[in-house]
């Protein structure tokens, strides 16, 4: 090295790190034609962590606080280096700091439905998303494994790496935990809690921590969620005996409300509720008759069909009559 190179080369008294912005994870001190001196000062601020690195090589990592730069604070780059004595001159390392403050409103989603087998379901297809925080713990695991040697690295950089992990651990929570899908619906802070007990070995791995995992919504594709209705939907009616003749009674007055001409249109729709009615009522008894009653039900129905056969409903009133009848006894109006 010439004298004037010498002269010209700059040497570090203090090396410390201001965060300018907030999402940043990692950033390199810049060292260029610049040198540590011996006994300079290093600062690191709360929620923040240094690493030293040598040729590549990972050394002395540093918490909170204020240090002297010398081969007592420096034990494993003196040992890189070979200095067997208190160094003297100035020195080159590069110097990484890391945010280690808690990255909240971190949001993960499902880009596509995953599929799970459940309880009562079988196999479905489900969709989730939410919100987690996480911050770096290990500054040379996530220097070694994630930030490297960039000048930079960002939150962003890491997001789509973190989101696909979620999702195969959360694949992996929902398999082993055999909750059904409604149970899941109804405890999502529990599930959340479930999903991050997975998670947590596969965040280690890249020196964070996750600090909270939070399930905000769980649901199934558009179709699959209307079959869900459907079903809910059955099980509200309950006793469907009792459901049909509910709508036997709401039906009854629109089909006397569709007038096809006068007071005959009236009558006639009325009987047609009737009927109706009767219809479905039927319809009920048969389908749930145990087997002593469908054995029987043969037998009864002749004389049912005689007894239609030789009545007919009155187009006032809509009351049975017999069919041979020229007027209505109970509202007196002709037959046709």
């Amino acid at each position: 090295m010439s004298l004037r190179d010498f002269i010209s080369k700059q040497f570090i008294d203090v090396i410390d790190w201001v965060e300018p912005e907030d999402g940043i994870l990692a950033y390199r001190f810049p060292m260029q034609d610049r040198e540590i001196q011996n006994g300079g000062k290093l600062t690191v601020r709360d929620s923040q962590l240094a690493l030293f690195v040598n040729e590549g090589h990972a050394a002395d990592a540093f918490g909170p606080g204020l240090y002297t730069l010398n081969t007592q604070t420096l034990p494993i780059l003196t040992y890189i280096r070979n200095w067997d004595k208190a160094f003297k001159s100035p020195f080159k390392s590069d110097v990484y700091f890391f945010s280690s403050r808690i990255q909240t409103d971190q949001h993960w989603g499902t880009q596509n439905p995953i599929t799970i087998r459940d309880k009562e379901f079988g196999a479905i297809r489900l969709r989730g998303f939410g919100i987690y925080s996480y911050h770096i713990k290990e500054a040379k695991t996530f220097y070694s494994k994630i930030s490297g040697t960039r000048d930079l690295y960002r939150t962003a950089d890491l997001e789509g790496q973190l989101r696909n992990t979620i999702v195969a651990k959360m694949t992996d929570a929902f398999a082993v935990s055999q909750v059904p899908f409604l149970d899941m619906a109804a405890n999502q802070a529990a599930l959340g809690e479930k999903i991050k007990e997975q998670m947590i070995p596969a965040f280690a791995e890249y020196g964070l921590e996750l600090d909270t995992f939070v399930v905000e919504n769980l649901s199934l594709p558009e179709e699959l969620q209307k079959v869900l209705d459907q079903r809910i939907s059955m099980n509200l009616v309950g006793d469907m005996g009792r459901y049909t003749q509910y709508q036997v009674a709401q039906s009854i007055p629109i089909a006397a409300g569709n007038e096809g001409g006068g007071g005959v249109g009236v009558g006639a729709g009325l009987g047609a509720g009737v009927a109706i009615g009767q219809a479905m009522m039927e319809a009920v008894k048969k389908g749930t008759a145990g087997p002593q009653e469908s054995g029987a039900a043969p037998a009864a129905a002749a004389p049912t069909a005689a007894a239609s056969a030789e009545t007919k409903f009155c187009q006032e009133c809509g009351k049975s009559i017999p069919k041979s009848s020229k007027f209505c006894p109970e509202c007196g109006k002709p037959q046709g």
